[in-house]
């Protein structure tokens, strides 16, 4: 592969050295939360791993089936020595000889499975939503098995895994797991995956159940939920958001960042502190439309804005049966006691977005 790929050895070649210090894998590396946790692990950098110890990280592998752009985001970032600090990977996780490629066999390794099929795209697209999310994530839980030791691995759960009759306000761990979206259905089925290879030994394996990630920068996707990013960033940009849902749908939701800190501190938990739970819900604040936009118009205030564009109602059926089977509120309680942040305030989730993402005029 040309560009700044395999075969470019001056920024981003597959090295072949010693390795003393650890390797993290995070598939789905090219999606907004890879980058940012690939950004967080930079700053780190160090992890703890599988003896208990903490260990620098050397090697940051991004691994997704499309890395436009994202090589030249680390292009400067290098190891001691002038090893490479990130390398891009181009493949999907539903090739299994992919998959091993980019892992390879270092003990010395933790995993971070983000990639993902959305929840839109699996409700259109069945087959692939298998191929994808449960195929995908056998071949990442196989390779990693295979592995000598015992790496830690952290998989992107989510609140989709709720559903049904069964759902309660507030869902918490010991809540049922039915989900009524195919999406919910595979996180579902990874999550027990996790649970009986942890049994087994075969990996030290931890689930975090994502809340809806707010707030995203870039263009609306086709994930049922991207309407709750909208409604902040289409109006910071002076742009008009269509809302799919009434004003008073609930909705867990938290701060990216506070997403890639949980991600982190679940791989740093101990083993013993999740037991034969291996799923951590992530605190999450209940937030409807009519909440973002008050917190906006005060937002706007305090920073001297000129104009903030509207949210319009434009009921979306599909997405409203959707998001109907999802839950309105989250207990984090366990989650909290293990040692996770809790979901910041709104003006902070705002301000974060705003100070990273926001379009600046001079």
């Amino acid at each position: 592969m040309d560009g700044p790929f395999r075969g470019e050895s001056a920024f981003f070649g597959l090295w072949q050295y010693e390795k003393e210090n650890m390797k993290v894998i995070i598939t789905g590396g090219g999606g907004f939360l890879g980058v940012q946790l690939c950004k967080m692990l930079l700053h780190r950098p160090q992890l703890t791993n599988p003896q208990g110890v903490i260990e620098p990280i050397d090697e940051i592998v991004l691994f997704d089936a499309r890395l436009n752009g994202v090589p030249d985001l680390f292009r400067n970032s290098t190891a001691d020595g002038g090893k490479p600090k990130v390398i891009c990977i181009e493949g999907s996780i539903d090739d299994r000889n992919s998959v091993q490629d980019a892992i390879g066999t270092d003990p010395h390794t933790s995993i971070f499975h983000l990639a993902s099929m959305v929840s839109g795209e699996c409700e259109e697209r069945f087959d692939d939503a298998l191929r994808v999310n449960l195929d995908g994530g056998r071949n990442i839980f196989d390779v990693v098995r295979a592995m000598p030791g015992l790496p830690r691995l952290v998989f992107a759960s989510s609140i989709a895994c709720f559903g049904g009759e069964s759902m309660q306000i507030p869902c918490d761990d010991r809540t049922k797991l039915t989900p009524q979206t195919t999406y919910g259905m595979t996180k579902v089925i990874c999550e027990l995956l996790i649970n009986d290879y942890s049994r087994k030994g075969f990996f030290d394996g931890r689930s975090a159940r994502l809340p809806t990630v707010i707030i995203r920068p870039g263009k609306p996707n086709t994930a049922a939920s991207s309407w709750a990013s909208g409604m902040f960033r289409e109006p910071l940009n002076g742009e008009t958001c269509l809302l799919p849902v009434d004003w008073d749908q609930r909705h867990p939701m938290t701060g990216y960042k506070t997403v890639i800190e949980s991600l982190i501190a679940i791989h740093e938990l101990p083993a013993i502190s999740l037991g034969s739970d291996r799923a951590v819900g992530l605190p999450a604040q209940s937030i409807t439309p009519r909440l973002a936009k008050s917190a906006l118009s005060e937002f706007a205030r305090e920073r001297d804005f000129a104009t903030l564009g509207t949210i319009e109602e434009r009921p979306d059926s599909r997405i409203r049966s959707i998001v109907k089977n999802w839950p309105v509120e989250i207990d984090g309680s366990r989650g909290l006691a293990l040692g996770l942040p809790p979901a910041p305030p709104l003006s902070k989730i705002i301000g974060d977005y705003w100070d990273d993402f926001g379009v600046k005029t001079s």
